[in-house]
C-alpha cells in the first residue's frame, strides 16, 4: 500500500472527495510519525493544503479523524487481501491456491506502515477500546470469513475434509499470519522476513494445514 492509498474508492467523488482524501492521507502520515496524542488538526490541515476549517467540517473531531485513518488503511489492506480470497474454492488444487493467497496475504499485511498502524492502535486501546475491534474486523476478521467461505465450497467438492469450516479458516490465517506478525509487531519491521523467507513460511504453514484439513487418501 502506497503513501497515497488511505482512502478507499468507496469515497464521495469530486471536490469534497478529493479533499477529504487528502485529509486521510495527510492525517495517516502525521498519526504514524507523531502518534495520536502528538498530531494536532493544525498540523493535519497545514500538510493536506486545506483550511482547519475545512478539516473539522470533514471530520468532527481529531478523535474521529483518527478513526476514519484506521478505518480506511485497514479497508485498503483488506480490499487486497480479499481480492485473492473471492476466487478460492472454485480450483481444483487447494494446495496451489492456498500458498498463492498466503504468500499474497503475507505481502501485504507485513508491511512497515501497517504494523505502525498496528502499534499505534494497541498503544491507544484504552483511549479508543473500538479501534481495536475495527482493525480485527477489517483485517483478520474478514479474511477469516472468506477463507472459511472458500473451504466450506472445496468441502462439498470433496478436495477438502472439514467440519467446521470458520474453526479452519481460523486455524490457516493463525498459521500463516502468527509468527510473522508476532516477531514484526515486538521485534521490529527489520524483523519483517524476506521474500524468500517468507515463501518457506508460507509452504510450511499449508503444509501443516493440508496434513489436518486435506481430502482423506
Amino acid at each position: 500500500m502506497t503513501k497515497a492509498t488511505v482512502a478507499t474508492k468507496r469515497e464521495e467523488p469530486g471536490r469534497s472527495g478529493r479533499k477529504r482524501r487528502a485529509i486521510l492521507d495527510a492525517a495517516a502520515e502525521i498519526f504514524l510519525r507523531q502518534g495520536y496524542l502528538g498530531a494536532s488538526m493544525d498540523d493535519v490541515a497545514a500538510q493536506a493544503e486545506v483550511s482547519k476549517q475545512t478539516v473539522y467540517k470533514q471530520f468532527v473531531s481529531k478523535e474521529a479523524l483518527f478513526v476514519a485513518v484506521v478505518s480506511a488503511m485497514t479497508g485498503a489492506a483488506g480490499d487486497e487481501v480479499q481480492r485473492e480470497i473471492a476466487r478460492l474454492g472454485e480450483q481444483d488444487d487447494p494446495a496451489k491456491e492456498l500458498l498463492a493467497y498466503a504468500e499474497r496475504q503475507l505481502t501485504v499485511v507485513l508491511t512497515p506502515r501497517l504494523m505502525q498502524l498496528r502499534r499505534l492502535v494497541i498503544g491507544e486501546a484504552n483511549r479508543f477500546p473500538a479501534l481495536g475491534r475495527a482493525l480485527y474486523d477489517g483485517g483478520p476478521g474478514r479474511a477469516i470469513a472468506g477463507l472459511a467461505m472458500a473451504f466450506a465450497r472445496w468441502t462439498e467438492r470433496g478436495l477438502l475434509a472439514i467440519e467446521d469450516p470458520g474453526a479452519a479458516a481460523s486455524h490457516f490465517n493463525w498459521l500463516v499470519m502468527g509468527e510473522p506478525v508476532n516477531n514484526a509487531m515486538l521485534l521490529g519491521d527489520e524483523s519483517i522476513p524476506k521474500p524468500a523467507a517468507l515463501r518457506r513460511h508460507a509452504v510450511d504453514s499449508v503444509r501443516v494445514f493440508l496434513a489436518a484439513y486435506g481430502r482423506p487418501g
